[in-house]
């Protein structure tokens, strides 16, 4: 008898476990982060200038998702209404060193980074005389250090004060299941107290789910996600309350010069690929040049920026780095589709269906019944939905289906009650 394949266990998602997700520009003074907002979401907003804390309060817009799916659904269907997907992007203050315990404007731009779910990291790795340097040269190793080290600074100062209050509690004593669960919370934070002062970020460590999900012994109906093993009981979150900064995914990126970035070299990328694997192994890094994508902007529409860049040999990174950042934040799509509208939806990838349903009106989720469901690969395999029914691809599914990420899907619900 063959032995039985091991099952790989997934990593268990840490953060909100909602569709509309919020991700930040986070990085040193004058790296140009609020250049980069303003190129990636093509507004006038932030505030690009040659000092520290050009940027105060954090700006907010929503990106448009690139996804050839969509683009093909629009052509395949001609619809009056078209819908993307988007991303909603902020730009944050520049931190500096010492921001942790106030320096700066620390504490109001740290607070910033709590709001949002995931942090593109800008780092700088041009020369510009004219651009002032807030620790006086450039040196990205150094800037991730500092970041790197403000970030968990804090968490430990957030984790210390959440162990100190569950500790007041513990003192009490006693043996109820109360108890036990306050004991079983405080043993989960002081193990993320002990990897954060072990210089370690909270995202990086395969926390099990009774340390992100605690559960306690009343029973009834959860409203979060099952978890196989506590299905009968109240999940209570450990970790993700807590909001802490390091268990934020990130997405760093590289920001060259025009020039190193057309030829793709730089003296400093090789040591910022030794840290990012020493510190931070599996975030993905993107070289990009901020000054590039933001000349392209100034192009009169997309085609003729698409020609410069075929002119000088190279491609935006952009629509990378926004299908990069969702992708680590777990996101996926469905689509509705039709002559009137083709709009893509956002969801968290491993949505139900009746969950999904939710997110286009909240009524079917409570509501739901059933949906009809094929997927995109198909329907573009075959040309037309009359060949998709006519091969058996189209799928009646209930409330147990795992919405997939390319899924067309026809929502069936009840009246709502009023």
């Amino acid at each position: 008898m063959p032995p039985k394949k091991a099952v790989k266990e997934e990593k268990i998602l840490l953060g909100r476990p909602g569709n509309n997700l919020k991700s930040g520009i986070v990085g040193l003074a004058n790296v140009g982060k609020s250049t980069l907002f303003q190129a990636i979401t093509k507004c006038s907003l932030g505030n690009p200038a040659n000092f520290p804390y050009a940027t105060i309060d954090p700006e907010e817009a929503r990106v448009i998702v690139p996804d050839a799916r969509y683009d093909w659904l629009c052509q395949h269907y001609n619809p009056k209404s078209r819908v993307p997907a988007n991303l909603t992007v902020y730009d944050i203050a520049g931190l500096t060193r010492g921001a942790s315990t106030g320096a700066g404007l620390g504490n109001a731009f740290l607070s910033h980074i709590r709001a949002v779910d995931a942090i593109f990291q800008v780092v700088r790795c041009f020369d510009d005389a004219e651009i002032i340097h807030v620790e006086g040269d450039v040196d990205p190793v150094r800037d991730l250090t500092i970041i790197s080290e403000e970030l968990r600074i804090k968490d430990i100062e957030f984790v210390e004060k959440a162990l100190e209050s569950l500790q007041k509690q513990t003192r009490r004593g006693g043996q109820s299941l109360e108890m036990k669960k306050l004991k079983e919370e405080e043993a989960t934070v002081e193990k993320i107290l002990a990897w954060l002062k072990d210089g370690k970020d909270v995202r990086k460590e395969n926390w099990s789910p009774k340390e992100v999900y605690e559960p306690t012994f009343r029973k009834f109906a959860s409203t979060q996600a099952s978890i196989s093993s506590y299905d009968e009981q109240e999940l209570v979150e450990v970790i993700n309350p807590l909001m802490l900064l390091t268990a934020k995914p990130v997405v760093y990126l590289v920001n060259l010069s025009e020039k190193d970035y057309i030829r793709q070299k730089n003296k400093h990328l090789p040591k910022i690929a030794e840290w990012i694997k020493e510190h931070a192994t599996g975030d993905p890094i993107i070289p990009l040049s901020i000054s590039f994508e933001e000349r392209l902007t100034r192009f009169e529409n997309d085609a003729a920026a698409y020609e410069e860049c075929k002119k000088i040999g190279t491609k935006s990174a952009l629509p990378k780095i926004i299908v990069t950042m969702r992708q680590m934040m777990n996101l996926g799509s469905f689509f509705t589709t039709g002559t009137d509208e083709v709009r893509q939806w956002t969801i968290r990838k491993g949505t139900k269906a009746p969950q999904a349903a939710g997110v286009i009106h909240t009524d079917f989720e409570k509501t739901f019944i059933q949906c009809i469901v094929f997927n995109f690969d198909v329907l573009k395999e075959l040309a037309d939905e009359a060949a998709v029914k006519a091969a058996g691809k189209v799928m009646t599914k209930g409330k147990d289906y795992v919405v997939e990420d390319g899924d067309i899907i026809l929502i069936k619900a009840g009246a709502a009650k009023s």
